[in-house]
């Protein structure tokens, strides 16, 4: 199986490098700077257990061919457009697997290429890009799960997940994928606009006065606009989900907030935003997550402090 994965940030750069290190046949589009650095210094992974580096093919945009069997997104939101443009030389045919927060992403690739050929994926993972190049991985968290989204993507996802499962990172498949995007699209809004209202971490929210019963109450605000979109939360978890959420001394905190403190560009409108927007033409109230996507709103247009 030929995979094009796109992007060797903390999702393409981790779980890529690993399924190469299980034999796969990985190739990487990447941009100009990050290809002259993995051409020449390779790709390296920091994890807790360790450090290694590997060699991939790389290629620019221009350099590609349609023969990949699947083009794996691993780009942030906010940079799906251009990543569409870029693999146009090369999906022609194929699988499309998207591995990005949010939902709206599988909206704007079944327009482009049909639903038949866009695979659901979720990786949780918290990685991030070093200053020296390499991908970091900040906690053992690992997983990559993947599901088919009609009967006939079914044979190519059972076998990619045979090919995962030789890969050192945790792989799932689930037959419905779309609920699950959903479980993973409240929790982490959740996470994301409370650590990024309060500036803080779980443990540092819990620790308060109101800290978990605010959290919970954005956390029913996301789990109804699901609901009224037809991608209910099991009640199991709902509880597995705000164990983690208001779990006292926790250090977890959203890559948004990261972000936020970086003063980088950030998915706010992809994960607050979108959910926000569907609340709204469903008439569900929710003044939690209006808060915290207006604040994020806010501090995008702030300029950076130096």
């Amino acid at each position: 199986m030929k995979i094009l994965i796109v992007g060797a940030g903390g999702i393409g750069g981790f779980f890529g490098a690993k399924l190469h290190q299980a034999g796969a046949d990985i190739t990487y589009l990447l941009r100009e700077q990050r290809h002259q650095h993995i051409q020449s210094q390779g790709l390296t992974v920091e994890t807790p257990r360790g450090s290694f580096t590997i060699r991939p093919r790389v290629v620019l945009a221009n350099q590609l061919e349609p023969t990949y069997e699947l083009i794996i997104l691993a780009c942030k939101a906010f940079d799906l457009e251009s990543s569409i443009h870029s693999i146009a030389k090369a999906s022609s045919k194929g699988f499309i697997l998207p591995f990005l927060n949010g939902y709206s992403h599988l909206d704007a690739l079944d327009r482009q290429f049909g639903k038949e050929r866009v695979i659901g994926g979720i990786a949780h993972i918290a990685a991030t890009i070093s200053e020296s190049g390499s991908v970091k991985q900040l906690t053992d968290l690992n997983s990559f799960t993947i599901g088919p989204r009609s009967p006939s993507q079914e044979a190519f996802a059972q076998e990619l997940f045979t090919l995962c499962k030789k890969a050192d990172f945790d792989s799932f498949y689930k037959e419905n994928i779309e609920q699950a995007l959903w479980d993973k699209w409240v929790f982490l809004a959740t996470l994301a606009g409370m650590t990024t209202i309060c500036r803080g971490s779980i443990g540092e929210i819990a620790a308060t006065s109101y800290g978990k019963d605010l959290c919970r109450q954005m956390f029913a605000e996301s789990c109804a606009i699901a609901a009224g979109e037809g991608y209910a939360i099991t009640e199991k978890t709902q509880l597995s989900s705000l164990d983690i959420l208001t779990k006292e001394g926790s250090p977890f905190t959203a890559s948004m907030l990261r972000d936020l403190l970086a003063h980088k560009k950030n998915e706010y409108q992809h994960i607050l935003g979108d959910l926000v927007d569907r609340a709204s033409e469903h008439s569900i109230e929710c003044p939690l997550l209006k808060i915290a996507y207006t604040h994020m709103a806010v501090e995008s247009q702030l300029p950076a402090i130096k």
